[in-house]
């Protein structure tokens, strides 16, 4: 079957024109419309009566779907999102995946069903069906990622420079002093964590470090940062600082350093990512890149009703971030 990127490209006009000339004709010149319809005709495009629905029919709702609701840094973006939706009049829906294929398209069904207006998506995948509407609506489909930013998604996103926040924090170690660094990384299948690592390496790589980083695996969680962190305490010739994706991964590093009693950040300096609100109150307060949290979930809800308004935002935003500098940190003894 024809698609809205065939009569897009046979057209020689975007995919939201496409979209417009179809569902809103009076928003297009003649001339484009023209052409939108004979390359409808010539390759037999048949609309999507349901994709179609989603831009006629309003629902007052909106549907966020997270990999993990315990996850504090989620929780913190799902507040961003509800503080910028309910003054618009939207109310919210949160679906959590808990990372399971299965329940992500469980939960883009109910935007098929129109029982939502738009799909916010804070995982790194896009469940079929969704998929499916991005592909029959581009520009035009109501789908917004935040945080877990990869361009294969193809939809609009708001994110901040991983690699380049992963640089800063490297460059934070290296200027203290530190070439021995352990990396507390995520998921394979994660990009936050090859673009964290790409930022890692750059940094390591002006420095001449490469070959002294040692790279653990986690999944963001405190307990894959407890295991990496005992697993690189326990190092013939262990790091003099580790720089963790994730401050939950942070955590779990500092409390491996109290069980072994190695004193942070004397023996060992430690940097988070996220700036949870937490870990100002660890003890030793945690070093970390300071995400927008909040800005995000607003974010994303803009670019959102962006959309449902006809006025797509294809390029997403990318937010600022900051390193924060506390006690977890200091030059190695």
């Amino acid at each position: 079957m024809a698609t809205i990127y065939d009569i897009a490209n046979l057209a020689k006009v975007s995919p939201a024109t496409v979209s417009r000339a179809l569902s809103q004709p009076d928003l297009v010149s003649e001339a484009t419309r023209r052409r939108v319809q004979a390359a409808v005709a010539k390759l037999g495009f048949v609309p999507n009566a349901a994709a179609k629905s989603l831009r006629t029919r309003r629902t007052g709702k909106l549907l966020v779907t997270v990999p993990d609701v315990s996850n504090p840094f989620f929780a913190e973006i799902v507040k961003g999102v509800e503080e910028a939706a309910q003054p618009k009049g939207y109310a919210v829906l949160l679906g959590d995946t808990q990372q399971q294929p299965e329940r992500e398209e469980s939960y883009a069904q109910i935007l098929r069903r129109q029982e939502a207006d738009g799909l916010i998506v804070l995982g790194h995948r896009l469940p079929p069906t969704a998929r499916e509407l991005v592909d029959e609506l581009g520009d035009a489909a109501p789908v917004v990622n935040g945080c877990e930013f990869t361009p294969d998604l193809g939809v609009p996103s708001v994110h901040i420079d991983n690699a380049a926040a992963a640089q800063v924090a490297m460059e934070h170690l290296y200027a203290l002093g530190h070439r021995r660094v352990g990396i507390v990384g995520g998921p394979e299948t994660n990009p936050l964590h090859h673009q964290r690592l790409d930022g890692a390496r750059a940094a390591a790589k002006v420095h001449r470090a490469v070959r002294s980083l040692i790279v653990e695996r986690g999944d963001f969680s405190v307990e894959s940062g407890h295991a990496a962190g005992r697993r690189l305490l326990a190092l013939p010739q262990r790091p003099t600082a580790v720089f963790c994706f994730s401050d939950q991964m942070a955590m779990g590093v500092l409390a491996a350093c109290r069980e072994h009693g190695v004193n942070v950040p004397g023996d060992l300096s430690v940097v988070g990512f996220d700036d949870l609100r937490t870990t100002r109150y660890l003890a030793p307060a945690l070093t970390t890149i300071s995400q927008p949290m909040r800005s995000i979930g607003h974010e994303t809800v803009r670019v959102l009703l962006g959309i449902l308004a006809g006025k797509p935002h294809p390029d997403g935003v990318e937010l600022p971030f900051e390193l924060i500098v506390r006690q977890s940190t200091a030059p190695p003894r």
